[in-house]
């Protein structure tokens, strides 16, 4: 299921953003800041394909490099959402 996300979620960034810089793959654990590929536009593109895709919600608060800076974070932070919203459904 993790290399699924992580697969996904690459695919997306490389389609969405890689173009603009050239390049044509990025590693899982590369700062997408660092490396210039996305800036807060980006960040608004990419939270939204993880909820549209993921069925997660994003919160403010949780849109920060330690979410959502490389595919490996992002990754995490997705498959921890979807944990916890199983969780709580279950409680429900």
């Amino acid at each position: 299921m993790a290399n699924d996300l992580k697969r996904s979620i690459r695919e997306f960034i490389e389609m969405s953003f890689l173009f603009r810089e050239g390049r044509v793959r990025l590693g899982d654990e590369e700062s997408l800041l660092a490396a210039g590929l996305i800036d807060s536009t980006g960040i608004l593109e990419l939270v939204s394909y993880l909820e549209s895709q993921f069925g997660i919600v994003v919160e403010d608060e949780e849109i920060v490099p330690e979410n959502l800076d490389s595919v490996s974070r992002i990754a995490d932070y997705v498959a921890g959402k979807q944990e916890a919203e199983q969780v709580t459904a279950i409680a429900v």
